[in-house]
């Protein structure tokens, strides 16, 4: 099996190629998809919305009415959106919502069984009040997601493997590197070498890679689309970390 072909079965289970290629059809399954995509992403929504100027309790039930809708008008049975992005599809579908242009759907359409996080606005307030528009805040919060989906994988892997007490050391410099008083202080504290820490430091950061990398991939089709989701993600992240 050639490259080509290796990456094209890579992406042909991942839940936005799903809807994507069950586009035009009335799948249950590309409405599934939808909706674990959109359970997933609530908060981009939400912030997008408290963004936009309202109140936690009106952008709670706007963002649920919003994702709710994802699978119940035609989005997954009508053609393929132009772009292969989740993302680029969602915050298409928060605009269209908001400024009146989607319709209500039919009455026998499936609903959406959604659960709204607790976090909501505590998230949006840590996160997003130097946002400087809706968009931002959208975006800013898409790459979050991602992230914190990660860093919970990541952790949840050095339970599993025993790992547990040099990944909290260490999580605070995934993103920067310790400096030399950080170093002692965690080499004191694992009883380590400070070549280990180097390497255990730089298989954490590489794991965290490959696993935003699998969290993107089910927001998209292509390996193109990924690389430039990935691109787009290390973009929002260098902006919160200058």
């Amino acid at each position: 099996m050639n490259s080509q072909s290796l990456s094209r079965d890579r992406f042909a289970n991942t839940r936005w190629s799903m809807v994507m290629h069950l586009a035009g059809t009335e799948s249950p399954a590309a409405r599934d998809a939808l909706g674990e995509l959109a359970q997933r992403y609530w908060h981009p929504v939400y912030a997008y919305v408290r963004r936009s100027g309202h109140s936690p309790a009106v952008a709670k039930e706007l963002t649920h009415t919003i994702l709710r809708r994802l699978s119940q008008d035609d989005a997954a049975r009508r053609p393929a959106p132009a772009s292969g992005h989740y993302r680029h599809f969602l915050l298409e579908r928060v605009r269209s919502y908001l400024a009146g242009e989607v319709a209500a759907p039919a009455a026998s359409a499936p609903v959406l069984e959604l659960e709204a996080p607790t976090d909501l606005e505590v998230r949006y307030l840590r996160d997003h009040l130097e946002s400087a528009t809706a968009e931002d805040a959208f975006q800013r919060s898409f790459a979050l997601v991602v992230l914190n989906r990660s860093l919970r994988r990541l952790r949840s892997e050095a339970d599993e493997t025993g790992h547990l007490e040099m990944y909290k050391a260490l999580e605070p410099y995934l993103a920067r590197d310790p400096g030399p008083i950080q170093c002692e202080r965690i080499i004191a504290q694992l009883h380590i070498r400070q070549m280990t820490l180097l390497m255990a430091l730089k298989r954490l950061r590489q794991r965290l890679r490959e696993l935003a990398a699998e969290e993107l991939s089910d927001t998209v089709s292509t390996a193109d689309e990924l690389s430039s989701e990935q691109d787009a993600l290390l973009a929002v992240l260098d902006a919160l970390n200058p």
